[in-house]
């Protein structure tokens, strides 16, 4: 039995705490919101991000956050990407020792272009012990009803990976991997939210089955190409961490990613889209950051660049579309056999 913090009570968080606390460790459930906390210690419930979630005693609410990670040696980070520096900043002086980080959201930060792994670090320096990504098809809702999932684990120490692994594998419900590739895992699981933002765009505007396999497709490609330029194994997007993400938050109403580019699709704008989601829609932010990679790095996005477009540039998702069929001919092949050459030189 482990002590463990779980910093950000959103629905991934809030679903990861009950995987911990099925496999019987204690867990200390951290939010900045006093009455989310009491809600969680008082009533044993999450209403807003997860109301189908009922936790049990062994997960506590804290609104403290040296408190939460008092004496811990374990902390699971699962505030949205924008938050991670400055909840690590606050909880840098509340460490007596370096600490294992379980980072569970995907994202890449715009202006930095750093992937998540990379701002912990740099956030915790010497008072990081190892940093452990998490990542893989896993919809919160779903996690919570105790439904069949399968995620991945990768670290630059794959001895640290296996001990998380160990931590989160639940024999009932929740299988956990290993998958060495740490790039391929981290820009895999953040990338995917922009092309989630794009088949939402394409089911608001009306298009059908055909349009989102090729977004699908397509989008898989120019994540594997991207990834791969920034020295990820190709392979990687073959599995969990790539088109397995990209499939269920691409075709499922629990993704947040494409219910607001669902809502862009029916012509909303994207500040009144995101503020009524209510909650952080990641691939807006990552759609910014990617762009800018691929200008920097020479790497070909047609997908990326013309949400950006639409994100950014007010163009009618429409005429995104339009402008992406109107592309020139080109062989499908073009980016394995680029991916595969560059992999042997």
């Amino acid at each position: 039995m482990e002590n463990i913090a779980v910093l950000g009570a959103g629905s991934w968080g809030t679903a990861l705490a009950l995987v911990l606390a099925d496999n019987g460790h204690r867990v200390r459930l951290w939010s900045h919101r006093a009455e989310q906390v009491r809600e969680i210690n008082e009533r044993r419930t999450n209403e807003k991000y997860l109301p189908a979630a009922r936790l049990p005693e062994s997960v506590v609410g804290y609104d403290d956050l040296c408190a939460a990670l008092d004496g811990l040696s374990i902390a699971v980070l699962a505030v949205p990407t924008k938050a991670i520096r400055t909840v690590l900043n606050q909880a840098r002086p509340c460490l007596t020792a370096p600490i294992t980080v379980v980072a569970v959201s995907k994202g890449i930060e715009p202006g930095t272009h750093k992937r998540v792994s990379e701002m912990v670090m740099e956030e915790l320096g010497e008072w990081l012990e190892d940093v452990v990504v998490l990542s893989g098809p896993s919809h919160a809702e779903e996690v919570v009803l105790r439904h069949p999932t399968t995620v991945a684990v990768s670290s630059p120490d794959m001895e640290a990976a296996r001990r998380i692994q160990d931590l989160f594998m639940n024999h009932h419900y929740f299988r956990v991997y290993t998958n060495p590739d740490l790039i391929g895992v981290e820009v895999g699981g953040a990338l995917k939210n922009i092309i989630a933002l794009a088949a939402g765009i394409s089911d608001g505007l009306g298009y059908g089955d055909n349009a989102k396999a090729a977004l699908i497709t397509r989008g898989l490609a120019e994540i594997a190409r991207l990834g791969c330029a920034l020295g990820a194994n190709p392979l990687t997007f073959a599995g969990l961490t790539g088109v397995g993400d990209l499939i269920v938050t691409c075709t499922s109403v629990h993704s947040r990613n494409w219910r607001a580019g669902h809502m862009l699709g029916q012509g909303k704008k994207l500040d009144e889209v995101l503020e009524s989601m209510g909650m952080v829609v990641e691939g807006v932010r990552t759609t910014k950051a990617a762009y800018e990679l691929a200008k920097e790095l020479g790497v070909k996005m047609p997908i990326t660049e013309a949400l950006y477009d639409v994100l950014f540039a007010g163009q009618d998702p429409k005429e995104a579309v339009d402008s992406l069929m109107a592309r020139g001919k080109k062989e499908e092949m073009d980016d394995l056999n680029t991916i595969f050459a560059a992999q042997e030189s």
